[in-house]
């Protein structure tokens, strides 16, 4: 019962964020505030992980195919699928549950303990509207970006640690990653970045939003978010995976 208590809570949240804007240009200016804070400087810990997995994902790959009858460019058409499938959509937004979910949880229940969002609500100001909706808003547009960037330094990460170490060389990768392209993956893929964006933000800002207690709660807040984001991305990607991949 505690669960379908929860979920209530959360879509009774919901309802409040996206309740008419009582001032757009001020929602506006929180936007491309989140934008910088949410997406801008997850860039760096970005651009690190996807140069070094489409490296170690090529390497892996070129030593796993040994036998002659598997052509070598089978290299760079195994490292575009991870990568542009799995590793930049599903494994890159678990990086950013983690970053951004927590900071996120610890930023609105330190706001909530220190009756600043009581302070809000006073002024009649909608609190939920006001600090939860620019978050997802820049969220859902900013992910994609960084996905795209992640995809795009994955590939090329592998394309030098490939051929630098032998593994394959420039003309076999070149070739395996425009093989058999299917346009129709990248829909799927974004779609699934879309879906994580609005979940880890909104599932964090539910954690935040409710904390109760002390400076202990908050951090048992951002936990939460961390860890209940993290699960809802692993069973929303099976599903999308299902619904796009098993049609």
């Amino acid at each position: 019962m505690n669960l379908f208590f929860h979920i209530g809570r959360y879509f009774m949240l919901l309802y409040r964020v996206f309740a008419r804007p009582q001032k757009h240009s001020v929602y506006m200016r929180q936007i491309i505030f989140e934008i910088n804070n949410i997406g801008i400087s997850s860039l760096p810990i970005i651009v690190i992980i996807s140069v070094f997995m489409g490296g170690i994902i090529t390497i892996q790959s070129a030593h796993a195919i040994d036998s002659p009858l598997v052509p070598l460019y089978a290299v760079g058409f195994t490292t575009r699928e991870s990568i542009m499938l799995e590793f930049s959509p599903t494994i890159v937004c678990l990086i950013l549950a983690g970053k951004v979910g927590s900071n996120i949880a610890s930023e609105i229940g330190a706001m909530r303990i220190t009756e600043q969002i009581d302070a809000l609500e006073i002024m009649g100001i909608n609190s939920a509207g006001y600090l939860i909706f620019p978050k997802i808003a820049a969220a859902v547009f900013i992910f994609p970006f960084l996905i795209a960037i992640s995809m795009f330094l994955g590939i090329l990460g592998g394309y030098l640690m490939g051929v630098s170490s032998g593994a394959c060389t420039s003309y076999q990768y070149i070739y395996g990653i425009q093989a058999f392209f299917d346009p129709g993956k990248l829909y799927y893929s974004f779609t699934k970045v879309l879906v994580f964006a609005f979940i880890i933000t909104s599932v964090s800002a539910y954690f935040g939003y409710n904390t109760r207690g002390g400076a202990l709660e908050v951090g048992k807040s951002s936990t939460s978010a961390v860890v209940y984001s993290s699960v809802l991305i692993l069973l929303f990607s099976l599903i999308l995976t299902e619904l796009f991949i098993n049609r």
